[in-house]
């Protein structure tokens, strides 16, 4: 074996089982290792690089402490591979460190811009996010980060233009990104040639950049966030709830008419969009492309659509392929984690989500056999453990048959997909709902039921804040 970045952690710990217990030791980040099924599940993906930056190690430290235990324990070391590119050596780390730590203290821009271009002409854009990854790892705050983004930004700038622009094939989620940008950057434009009097139309198009934020929200950031790099993501996340903010003042002062607050807020949100631009293309988008794997960037693109884009969509001469089915994982002869579309639950987990759910749930098959029901405490309709099994047609009364044999007549014709009713009872108003659940080939597979009082639901009035 031989040690590197992309060297997996349960590998490793299978080769050398005594390095479990080293690196609990080691760092406190590493006490998941604890979890046989977290070890068994995260460590089978989870690499050397992503360890040290989780716990914001140098990797080249963290894999000379692994070297050392192997051979205090078995006599023999392993090899090391060169450095990956893109990694800096931790004496530059800690200079380029230095040099943002003496800023962030009120230092001299241009004395510190000129020893930083001097040290960092060939940082690349994955050296500079590990240093700010760095640094937030040594205490310095996110929202320190964040306040002096900008700066920052300009203090990498002759290093970064430096750098080649990203590429990526048309439908790669880099290349839908930048088109993105670009569409976005042309609407800038127009709208700054036609200040104040823009169209509230316009404005509302620029808005769009909406959903181009929520999928790096949502979409990109938790990619990085599995090697380890959290700060910068939540320092670019809080930039975007800024231009949030920003853009809803403006669309606000237009529908008002008060062309004094349009005339103070818009150009400085204009700018903070084109900012973000040129942090994504420069920064953000050549890490993720130096740091994913192709099946994390297909995952990626299979969850876009659910999201959307901004003024454009995407090509087609990348595309994610299909997904491998994933295995149950089997322990003992017994199943501990279930494959879902989108996650890995245990039985347990989830069984405890359907008793938390503010609902009753049963579900009958395309036998017309009852298969679940969901055991709450207190129930609005009675059940009993007797109904598994049991035809649905003879849980019903004669009087109401004739009713349930329709909805499942239409369900398996195709013709319907859901049947509701609300009735009330004792101060109750109960909202019962039945859905037709089919396979991704639109073959019936049985019906669920959703029965829940609203009557809560019906009486709120107004608005409640999340914070509130």
């Amino acid at each position: 074996m031989i040690l590197s970045g992309d060297t997996k952690v349960l590998k490793l710990i299978d080769e050398y089982p005594f390095l479990n217990e080293f690196l609990i030791k080691h760092n406190p980040h590493f006490e998941a290792l604890k979890n046989p099924v977290l070890r068994n599940t995260v460590g089978r993906v989870a690499t050397l690089q992503m360890a040290a930056s989780m716990g914001g190690i140098p990797l080249d430290k963290l894999i000379a402490d692994l070297n050392t235990e192997i051979q205090r324990q078995t006599g023999s070391c392993l090899n090391v591979a060169p450095a990956e590119p893109g990694t800096l050596d931790p004496v530059k780390l800690e200079e380029m460190k230095s040099i943002i730590k003496e800023l962030h203290d009120g230092g001299d821009f241009e004395v510190l811009k000129g020893r930083f271009a001097a040290m960092a002409k060939d940082v690349d854009p994955v050296g500079i996010a590990q240093m700010e990854q760095a640094l937030i790892a040594d205490g310095l705050p996110e929202t320190e980060i964040k306040r002096l983004c900008n700066v920052h930004v300009a203090m990498f700038k002759e290093s970064l233009d430096l750098m080649p622009p990203p590429e990526a094939l048309p439908g790669h989620p880099v290349h839908t990104f930048i088109l993105e940008n670009k569409a976005v950057g042309k609407l800038i434009e127009d709208i700054r040639t036609s200040l104040p009097q823009a169209a509230v139309e316009t404005w509302d198009r620029l808005m769009l950049v909406e959903k181009h934020y929520q999928r790096k929200e949502y979409q990109l950031f938790p990619f990085l966030e599995k090697y380890g790099f959290t700060g910068p993501s939540k320092v670019m996340w809080a930039i975007h709830d800024d231009i949030r903010a920003g853009l809803k003042k403006v669309r606000s002062a237009i529908e008002s008419g008060d062309l004094a607050t349009l005339q103070a807020a818009a150009p400085g949100v204009l700018q903070a969009v084109e900012d973000m631009i040129y942090k994504e293309e420069n920064i953000l988008f050549p890490v993720c492309l130096n740091m994913l794997s192709n099946e994390e960037w297909q995952e990626i693109r299979r969850g876009e659509a659910e999201i959307g884009y901004t003024l454009v969509e995407p090509g087609s001469l990348w595309h994610p392929g299909y997904r491998a089915e994933e295995e149950p994982v089997v322990a003992g002869g017994v199943l501990k984690m279930l494959p879902l579309d989108t996650g890995l639950l245990t039985l347990e987990q989830l069984n405890l989500m359907l008793l938390h759910l503010p609902v009753e749930l049963s579900f009958v098959d395309e036998n017309d056999e009852v298969r679940y029901y969901s055991g709450l405490p207190e129930k609005i309709f009675p059940r009993s453990p007797g109904v598994i099994g049991r035809k649905v047609q003879n849980c019903h009364p004669p009087k109401s048959l004739h009713m349930v044999q329709s909805i499942l007549d239409s369900f398996k014709a195709g013709e319907k997909d859901v049947a509701e009713f609300w009735i009330e009872i004792g101060g109750k108003f109960i909202h019962i709902r039945y859905f037709a659940v089919r396979d991704v080939e639109k073959k019936y597979r049985g019906t669920l039921e959703v029965v829940q009082d609203v009557a809560g639901i019906r009486r709120l009035e107004g608005q409640k804040r999340l914070l509130d």
